[in-house]
């Protein structure tokens, strides 16, 4: 913007072209300098937009914007003119910029979402190892809890080395496992051949790898991690977090909560609150917003562990709700408990203090539930009478 002649203002528009190189990124951090520019917005496009960041984050104020929130209206489209809207929106202040966390942070998110993604590699090896031995008739499984425990890794070296009798193979368990040596005997028995045992011993040792490179991840996330102890002490007592969670937790918040105004907008940052849509005063549910996918992950997952917690409040919300609303829905709710839980006491530096797997038996009014009970059983025929035990 400059004042123009008579008191009015006229928006100046310069154009120019640069490479995405560490030259020509260089010499858009020096023209946009010259120009005086203070606060840079920019598209966030896939990884594209790493470079430009990096390169222009110490000398500016540089806004990451959602693409979908500075899309252009329908007509001619062109790079150009997608800069100078971009250039407009941010101008104007109609747009937020997203959070892009430190270096440190960084650094620290790419390692701990390249380790999920090799866990999740494991996990298809796995499940290929499975097919394999059902395809060779082998129903270990219909036995045993896992195809990878260490009685099952033992049968299936053995299988691999040329071993047939199932018998033989069922003595190779260990632990309670030996109280079912007829059942996997008989499961034992199939008709793994010789290309059975090339592909298996192929996906053994790609889990071994596997199992390598995880581990030298989590050495360098745990080096990492250390100014963020504290955080992580505190959030493996909240039950369903475990270690690796609360790191992916750190990794993606910057375990820093003054970023988030609320346990909402953290809840809706991380993708586990439900959205809005009302209209004409009218309100209609709808489902949860799009969020950071790799924190929305963990917080699924870590619900579903928290929901077999049978001593603890969240088992108690996850049955309470999966009964009416299935199990999904209600792994999303835990999730966004879990979510007001982390920022409470990331915030306060608390430590979690747990609301009992009774909280909703102690929230219930007793009359009402003693006539509810009585009503029920009126409807299968008997007479009730209640009289009030004498303490």
């Amino acid at each position: 913007m400059r004042s123009g002649a008579g008191g009015g203002r006229d928006v100046v528009t310069h154009k120019a072209r640069f490479s995405t190189t560490t030259v020509g990124l260089a010499e858009l951090a020096g023209w946009l300098a010259a120009e005086a520019v203070t606060v840079v917005g920019m598209e966030a496009t896939g990884v594209y937009w790493k470079p430009v960041f990096y390169a222009l984050e110490d000398r500016f104020e540089v806004w990451l914007c959602n693409a979908h929130h500075v899309k252009n209206v329908p007509g001619r489209k062109t790079d150009m003119s997608d800069a100078a809207w971009l250039a407009d929106v941010v101008a104007h202040g109609m747009v937020r910029p997203s959070f892009v966390p430190g270096l440190a942070i960084r650094e620290l998110r790419d390692l701990t979402r390249y380790r999920k993604r090799q866990t999740d590699t494991r996990s298809a090896e796995v499940q290929r190892l499975e097919k394999v031995l059902q395809d060779a008739g082998i129903k270990l499984t219909s036995v045993a809890s896992e195809v990878l425990s260490l009685s099952g890794r033992r049968m299936i070296e053995a299988l691999i080395a040329g071993e047939r009798d199932g018998a033989v193979l069922a003595e190779m368990a260990i632990g309670r496992m030996r109280n079912k040596l007829p059942a996997l005997a008989e499961a034992l028995n199939g008709h793994f051949g010789a290309h059975h045992a090339v592909t298996a011993r192929q996906i053994l040792d790609h889990i071994d790898f596997l199992d390598a490179r995880i581990a030298m991840m989590s050495e360098q996330i745990t080096a990492r991690m250390a100014p963020f102890q504290g955080a992580v002490d505190i959030l493996v007592e909240i039950p369903g977090i475990s270690r690796i969670s609360s790191e992916i937790i750190i990794a993606e918040t910057g375990g820093d909560m003054s970023r988030f105004p609320s346990p909402a907008h953290l809840a809706s940052w991380a993708g586990v609150a439900p959205g809005n849509h009302e209209s004409a005063g009218k309100r209609r549910r709808v489902g949860t917003n799009s969020g950071n996918r790799w924190l929305r992950r963990t917080l699924i997952e870590s619900a579903r562990a928290a929901a077999r917690t049978k001593a603890s409040y969240f088992g108690a919300q996850y049955r309470q709700i999966a009964r009416r609303r299935g199990p999904n829905k209600a792994a999303v709710a835990v999730a966004h408990s879990l979510t007001d839980v982390i920022w409470h006491l990331l915030s306060t530096g608390e430590r979690f203090q747990d609301l009992g797997a009774d909280y909703y038996d102690r929230r219930r009014d007793p009359q009402r539930q003693a006539r509810q009970l009585v009503r029920k059983l009126e409807a299968l025929g008997h007479t009730v009478t209640l009289t009030a035990a004498t303490e």
